[in-house]
């Protein structure tokens, strides 16, 4: 009766096939509960597997339904036999544990990138998690550009690993060797394609007295500060600031020395064209001294068009100082001597716009020279007797 009772369970036992197990050992197993603090797993032995909370991930916080669903076949590692109470110790932790350090060698091996989220900013740099393994990325690492640490907390980050040692558990990453990467193509795409007479979209980078620098995806040209407005500036902060988005003409390019230069003002509305067919040579327009020379002054006489006055040409008499005679500002009426719309000059007079005095009689002619005294006081002495 025994031997029968024995022979029925070991039939029962062969028909489940359950299997040997040890401890350290990774077996596969089905999930068949999931609550908040355990799960339990089928992992074809007399008894189900638990694993506890914290060796379900490596993210302490995680809620372990967004880890593992009910009927989910995973890979577990053997952490005892027994409880205590008949149930097999898990850790899924553990098991992928192993599986992610041979993958992260291999994405090294290979200098494959990875996507890790950044988690906080430590001294020196950052830290950051890979499917629960701590990415140190050092702060001179973490970009290309200047960046303040703590605006790229709890970002994505797609970084190349530079160390990983498995024994001492370091890992650390690199976001600025992508960054590099990035630039360097994108500098060839702007240099292989670039041309003169191009219309290319741009962010104005840096300002100086000279002109604007603008990023042309890479590649910085510049915008000297005639080549920004129509209208005479003295600085280029009154018409760009750093970070505007721009669009710029392509003025010339030197690959040989890596310069670009740019204008901002347009082309198509070249106030010298429409100044040119309004005005003509001896019109008298009226203008705006807008700055004052040694040699004489520019006065505006239109929005971006601008003509001197020679100090010979703004007065008949002898000038020491252009000061002494204009102001910056003053409206003065002036005559138009000569324009050459195409090389934007503009030779301008005032002196023949002011109304010169009558000349006096000269009595120097040879008529009046040669008259008595008595034809010139003969009408005062009609009629008048000497005795």
């Amino acid at each position: 009766m025994e031997n029968n009772q024995k022979m029925g369970m070991e039939e029962v036992l062969k028909d489940y096939d359950f299997k040997r197990i040890n401890r350290g050992e990774i077996v596969k197993g089905k999930v068949l509960s999931v609550a908040s603090d355990e799960v339990i797993v089928n992992i074809n032995y007399f008894s189900d597997g638990i694993i506890s909370r914290d060796e379900l991930s490596f993210d302490k916080d995680v809620n372990p339904e967004d880890v593992v669903k009910e009927g989910d076949e995973i890979m577990v590692k053997i952490l005892s036999t027994d409880d205590g109470e008949g149930n097999v110790v898990l850790s899924k932790k553990r098991a992928d544990e192993v599986k992610i350090w041979d993958e992260i060698k291999e994405i090294k091996d290979e200098d494959k990138t990875i996507t890790v989220k950044v988690n906080s900013e430590t001294k020196g740099g950052l830290i950051a998690s890979y499917k629960g393994f701590r990415v140190f990325i050092p702060g001179s690492l973490a970009s290309a550009k200047r960046v303040e640490l703590n605006t790229l907390v709890g970002k994505e980050l797609e970084v190349k690993l530079t160390e990983v040692d498995r024994t001492k558990r370091n890992i650390v990453a690199s976001r600025r060797v992508i960054e590099e990467a990035e630039i360097k193509a994108a500098r060839e795409q702007v240099w292989a394609s670039i041309e003169a007479g191009q219309k290319r979209q741009g962010t104005v980078t840096r300002l100086a007295s000279f002109g604007a620098f603008v990023d042309l995806g890479g590649v910085e040209g510049l915008i000297h500060i005639s080549d920004l407005s129509w209208k005479r500036i003295h600085k280029p902060e009154e018409v760009v600031s750093v970070g505007d988005k721009v669009e710029v003409y392509v003025d010339s390019v030197d690959t040989d020395k890596h310069r670009i230069a740019l204008v901002l003002k347009d082309k198509d509305s070249n106030p010298w064209v429409l100044a040119a067919a309004k005005f003509n040579n001896g019109d008298v327009i009226e203008g705006k001294v807008v700055k004052l020379m040694n040699f004489g002054a520019f006065v505006e006489v239109a929005d971006g068009v601008e003509g001197l006055v020679h100090i010979s040409e703004i007065s008949d008499e002898n000038i020491a100082k252009v000061s002494d005679v204009l102001k910056e500002g003053q409206q003065v009426k002036v005559k138009i001597l000569d324009m050459d719309a195409e090389n934007h000059k503009l030779s301008l007079s005032i002196k023949e716009v002011v109304e010169k005095p009558q000349e006096s009689l000269n009595y120097t002619d040879d008529s009046v020279s040669e008259a008595t005294l008595g034809d010139a006081l003969k009408d005062h002495l009609d009629g008048v007797k000497f005795e």
